[in-house]
């Protein structure tokens, strides 16, 4: 352990979580100074806010002009939930699962809401589902991107431009850093603390006209909590997809949310934003393409996420040890750069497979992630060593 050297250069922003996530580059407190603080959030100044931020969030990621955005409680979570208890048991519903927030749906769907025509479509860790198995006479459930997974859908070609049933997308890891074809899905959800490092517990819901016709035409055989509600007396609360929300926002985390949006518009807008993320991602393939003993969670190249980057060690000296030995030398790893202060909250999600999970959204600078890549090397050899001392 003698000869092993520390890297000489140290991230200037170690924050690599996947969620919240890193501030766009430069980010200080002073961008909140025009929040309209101790404001109604029903006043002009704040419905003023709101609507800018559908507004803005329609320009930056392209969202077709008849489809409704509306800004809703409890992050991403409470959107999917949203769409899952407002729209679903209309038809058979299939539920696709690869990582546990698809997971927790398909639990959702098949336990909570009872579902009896639901059809459970799983892979495991690092894989994907087949879409060609999808029926999309059904109305389908799934993940765009696998937060805790690293795999994402490479693309919309397996969705029918012709399905009778409806998508209903969590896109929270993907939006604002990969292709959405919104043509191919019918509802979308995220939350404002990934891609764009925005603050927690405000989530989007993003609506197409196929979605607003079945809120409109179906009533679901159970009761729904005030803040699910979309529609009254059978027709759409077009209030909130105007700023009126159904409770109370933060002003303040709404703030961060435009100076966000004026910061992605201004490195090209959603362009900009996928490339920041396709060049930190490919600091991490070169790095990986380097060294033997490290490997991406995702199986093939195609649906290799740029957002939540999730790494494996595939050193035999380090799969040949017991689950629970290789899940302490990951956090080990781990550990070992968050006590330097180089890389914070980069262990792998706690039902994943051991691991690293490093974020490289847009908000991540490259030159940050450079960096990072010889303390990843410092960090295994110096918990690798500790393996061989205790041998």
């Amino acid at each position: 352990m003698a000869n092993i050297t520390q890297p000489a250069l140290r991230p200037a922003d170690p924050r690599f979580s996947s969620g919240p996530c890193a501030k766009r580059p430069g980010w200080t407190l002073d961008a909140l100074s025009d929040a309209p603080l101790g404001r109604s959030h029903r006043a002009k100044v704040g419905k003023s806010k709101l609507l800018q931020a559908i507004e803005e969030t329609r320009e930056v990621l392209r969202v077709p002009a008849d489809y409704r955005i509306g800004i809703v409680p409890a992050s991403d979570t409470g959107a999917v939930e949203m769409a899952m208890w407002s729209l679903l048991g209309a038809r058979g519903v299939d539920m696709l699962a690869w990582e546990s927030f698809g997971a927790g749906w398909v639990t959702d769907a098949v336990k909570q809401l009872g579902l009896k025509d639901a059809r459970v479509l799983e892979a495991g860790y690092g894989e994907i589902v087949d879409l060609a198995d999808v029926n999309f006479d059904n109305d389908v459930v799934f993940t765009w991107n696998g937060t805790t997974s690293g795999v994402r859908v490479p693309n919309g070609d397996a969705i029918p431009a012709n399905r009778q049933g409806l998508t209903i997308c969590d896109a929270t890891s993907a939006a604002f850093a990969q292709d959405l074809p919104f043509d191919k899905l019918d509802v979308v959800t995220f939350s404002w603390q990934k891609v764009l490092g925005g603050e927690a517990a405000h989530g989007m819901i993003i609506l197409s006209p196929r979605a607003v016709e079945r809120l409109e035409s179906y009533k679901p055989a159970w009761p729904l909590p005030k803040i699910f509600r979309m529609t009254k007396g059978g027709k759409l609360i077009e209030g909130i997809f105007k700023g009126e929300t159904i409770n109370t926002p933060s002003m303040l985390c709404v703030e961060d949310y435009l100076d966000a949006l004026q910061w992605a518009k201004s490195i090209g807008g959603l362009d900009g934003l996928k490339k920041r993320a396709d060049d930190n991602l490919a600091v991490i393939e070169r790095f990986v393409a380097e060294n033997d003993w490290i490997g991406f969670l995702a199986k093939t190249e195609e649906t290799r996420s740029n957002t939540s980057v999730c790494l494996t060690f595939t050193d035999p000296a380090i799969t040949a040890l017991s689950a629970d030995d290789q899940a302490a030398f990951a956090k080990g790893v781990s550990s070992a750069l968050e006590k330097e202060g180089v890389a914070l909250d980069i262990g792998a999600y706690r039902d994943a497979p051991p691991g690293l999970r490093i974020w490289a959204g847009a908000t991540v600078e490259k030159g940050d992630l450079e960096a990072l890549m010889p303390w990843l090397a410092y960090a295994y050899e110096v918990q690798k060593g500790t393996l061989a001392k205790a041998a």
